[in-house]
């Protein structure tokens, strides 16, 4: 059984930064595809950020260069890196893993609260 660990998120003020960490566990195939979606309150569930199987990465519009996502495959661990944060970041965020982009597994979620 697949399990992903989500750590890091947190309050922190507009303008601050947080690193969110995800740990996968259980897998016995390569994840290809991981990373990160939010939701926030009243809203559905959107992706951040991914890599994509090929290994390249992908950020939507509204976190492009603010944002940053990585991974140590020698831990099966993905993280972002979140710079310059809004109060429209403000979310549930969780981690998404699989051998595609759908059909995978999720995380817990984390609470990222961005205010003053």
């Amino acid at each position: 059984q697949v399990q992903l660990v989500e750590s890091g998120g947190g309050l922190v003020q507009p303008g601050g930064s947080l690193r969110l960490s995800c740990a996968a566990s259980g897998s016995r195939f390569t994840l290809n595809v991981m990373g990160w979606y939010r939701q926030a309150p009243g809203k559905q569930r959107e992706l951040v950020a991914r890599f994509l199987p090929n290994g390249r990465t992908y950020y939507v519009d509204s976190v492009k260069d603010r944002f940053t996502i990585s991974r140590d495959n020698a831990k099966n661990t993905v993280y972002l890196q979140m710079n310059s944060l809004k109060s429209e970041d403000t979310a549930v965020y969780y981690c998404y893993a699989g051998l595609d982009i759908s059909g995978g597994y999720w995380g817990q979620g984390t609470q990222v609260t961005v205010s003053s």
